[in-house]
């Protein structure tokens, strides 16, 4: 087989050959013509031979036979000399190129692959005839001395500039190194032959160094991203930060490229270097260059993005007040990699290992791998801090952020990965989850462990009310959230909350008319903390000795409760209208207390009762009676001046419910009994009130602000 195709080359003596070849046959013919014309051209003398003796005509013969070998031996002798002429004529001198030698290298390594290899082992071992077919032609030594020659120039060109000068140079190496893999491929088959050994290793070194080659471009590629110059990222400074292997967009619509950066000819240029690479045996050290580039620019994100890589030690050991700023950043973190980097990471590994599905899908998940593993472990190790319940919400942003982003990923990765990242993202959402329940259900322990007996000055809301119910409300804000923890999580509920039966008991009586879905674990827990909050409020009122001012302390914070749960329509809408009905009936009925409890004492001093004797007003009575009122009104407006009622809507009615209630009996009552009074001197004594002065003091009430008294205006 090697014999046939050397035999083509060079092709001017095959040529020769076969011409003077030809020239022999047309020689012996015309020998062989002559002599049998000479024998039939002399008929006559057929009848004179007859007469002629035999030992005459036996020597005649001898004569002819002799002339006959004489001129053959002529022809061989010229047949020679043309031989030894041809020999010693060189042939003419080729000049090989990539270009011309191609071919043959093709077509060479065509029919090498084409035959078995233990037909090539068996070749060797057999006759010198069959060895000389296994000879390999010129022209592959040929092609190795260009092949390296062109290597040998990649390698004196470092750095930038390599590749992109010259498109068709380019094409041109990567071909040679292609067809340099292939014969690597076809002459492994003849291992077995030791004199094949040189050429075989000449060919892997060469491939080796070419390979080399490809991967200093690649990784250089790699590394060379084009950024945006239209949405520059400048530091707190205002100077452009340098070219980051990865910039954070804003949103998924601010990301205008394809690649993360890379240019349409770069991941071009990329994804033949990668099909060479990996054609060639080279997969593994492609694989690990764009694995270590690429996971670089993740790490390169984190840097921009402001989160830090952060152990589960490190976690457990931070002050909530630092851990509280890495939360956000988190956050950020996540949804930038759910929606924008994992799905362009994985275009990119897709257009550059476009022929090899199996690599690019292995690469993207080993990549994202390693930066999941590394969200996943953070809120694991937040998890496990210490719990308290202000960092509820911050546990409820990293659960909805655990829940809506992970999941958006799965159509990312293979089966087998996805339900892999479906497990360690549901371990980490649930743990994040447990936490959050924790710390909603130690509000109770919050409130039951303030059992304070100071009152609040003036009866104002207590800390206590304003503290729970802005938790309530905010919790408000993730009612949606904290009714999936509570159903999906609420198995690790503590078992210690022996109030529960009892204020499950009272929840249920709420709301017998609710819709089943305020019926949720939540909604029951909220139920509970609020029955709570009321029970510890109403223990704390009876600490003011004044009847009065304790039914302003629980209309103070009954209506700051009913305002907060009425200013969420979530939260309204979990207590049910049957709770804001029995709490703005409680709400009235301390107003009737307090109304009693102040203002019925001083309206007794404007009754008609024991005024008149047979028809006569006793004036010492009468006397009286004013004085009485006018000391009572002094001291219920030098008293309830300094209470406090913040809600101005609740301030104005209690206001108004008094000025109906006295203002009319203290008109009627001056109208019909001021007369009796001597003017004068009787009269602005006994008479210190006009009911226009009542109305002013009246309203200076609930103000929180200490007065001396009520003095008559001039």
């Amino acid at each position: 087989m090697e014999r046939d195709l050397s035999e083509k080359h060079p092709p001017e003596k095959q040529l020769s050959n076969v011409s003077d070849s030809s020239d022999n046959k047309e020689n012996a013919t015309s020998i062989a013509t002559n002599l049998s014309a000479n024998h039939h051209d002399q008929p006559e003398t057929e009848t004179c031979d007859q007469l002629v003796s035999p030992s005459l005509k036996a020597g005649v013969k001898g004569e002819e036979s002799d002339n006959t070998s004489h001129e053959i031996e002529e022809v061989d002798r010229e047949e020679k000399e043309n031989d030894e002429k041809i020999e010693d004529i060189p042939p003419p001198e080729i000049h090989y190129t990539l270009e011309n030698v191609s071919q043959d290298i093709d077509q060479f390594i065509t029919t090498l692959s084409a035959t078995p290899k233990d037909a090539k082992e068996t070749t060797v071992e057999e006759s010198k005839d069959e060895k000389i077919s296994m000879e390999i032609p010129v022209f592959v030594e040929k092609f190795l001395d260009l092949v390296e020659e062109k290597v040998a120039k990649h390698e004196l060109t470092e750095g930038k500039g390599k590749w992109g000068q010259n498109p068709e140079e380019d094409s041109s190496f990567l071909e040679a190194v292609n067809r340099i893999s292939k014969l690597t491929s076809s002459l492994d088959k003849l291992r077995s032959d030791p004199n094949r050994a040189a050429l075989i290793s000449r060919n892997g070194g060469i491939q080796q160094r070419a390979m080399a080659c490809l991967e200093d471009e690649f990784r250089f590629t790699l590394e060379d991203i084009k950024h945006n110059d239209q949405d520059p990222n400048t530091d707190a400074k205002g100077k452009q930060h340098e070219a980051d292997r990865c910039v954070v967009p804003e949103s998924e619509s601010a990301v205008t490229d394809n690649f993360l950066g890379y240019s349409d000819d770069a991941v071009s240029k990329l994804n033949r270097i990668a099909k060479e690479m990996i054609e060639g045996g080279f997969e593994s050290e492609c694989c690990q260059v764009y694995m270590m580039i690429r996971g670089q620019a993740f790490d390169d994100c984190f840097v921009e993005i402001g989160f830090e890589k952060i152990s589960i030690d490190e976690v457990q050991k931070m002050q909530w007040e630092a851990l509280e700023r890495e939360i956000p950043l988190w956050i950020k973190a996540v949804k930038e990699y759910a929606s924008i980097y994992f799905v362009k990471e994985l275009k990119l590994a897709e257009a550059i290992f476009s022929n090899y599905s199996s690599i690019s899908s292995s690469l993207f998940s080993n990549l994202t791998r390693s930066v999941l593993i590394q969200l996943l472990n953070f809120a694991e190790a937040v998890a496990m801090t210490k719990r308290s319940a202000e960092k509820l919400f911050k546990f409820l942003d990293m659960y909805e952020t655990l829940r809506d982003s992970l999941p958006a990923m799965g159509a990312l990765f293979s089966e087998e990965y996805e339900n892999e990242l479906k497990a360690e993202s549901t371990t980490a959402r649930c743990r994040i989850g447990e936490a959050a329940i924790c710390m909603f259900c130690d509000l109770e322990n919050s409130i039951k462990s303030d059992t304070g007996k100071t009152p609040v000055p003036g009866g104002a809301v207590h800390p206590l009310t304003r503290y729970t119910m802005n938790y309530v409300k905010y919790a408000g804000e993730y009612i949606a959230t904290l009714e999936q923890v509570f159903r999906e999580h609420s198995k690790i509920e503590r078992a210690d909350s022996t109030s529960r039966p009892r204020y499950e008991s009272e929840s249920q009586n709420f709301n017998n008319d609710s819709d089943e879905e305020n019926q949720s674990p939540f909604s029951n827990q909220l139920m509970r903390v609020m029955d709570l909050l009321d029970s510890n409020l109403e223990a704390k009122s009876k600490v003011y000795k004044d009847i009065a001012l304790s039914c302003i302390f629980m209309m103070n914070n009954g209506r700051y409760i009913v305002q907060k749960i009425k200013g969420s329509t979530e939260l309204r809408q979990m207590m049910g209208d049957p709770w804001c009905r029995k709490k703005s009936s409680e709400l009235r009925n301390y107003h009737k207390n307090y109304q009693r409890e102040t203002w019925s004492k001083l309206l007794g001093c404007l009754g008609h009762e024991g005024l008149q004797v047979n028809g006569k007003v006793i004036k010492p009575v009468l006397k009286e009676r004013f004085k009485s009122f006018n000391m009572l009104f002094d001291e219920i407006h030098k008293t309830q001046s300094s209470w406090v009622v913040s809600d101005e809507q609740l301030q104005s009615e209690l206001r108004v419910s008094i000025t109906a209630v006295v203002i009319p009996a203290y008109r009627s009552f001056m109208g019909r009994f001021s007369q009796y009074l001597t003017p004068g001197r009787q009269t602005e004594k006994y008479i210190k009130y006009q009911a226009d002065d009542l109305e002013t003091y009246i309203d200076e009430l609930f103000d929180g602000n200490p007065a001396s008294g009520a003095r008559k205006r001039p």
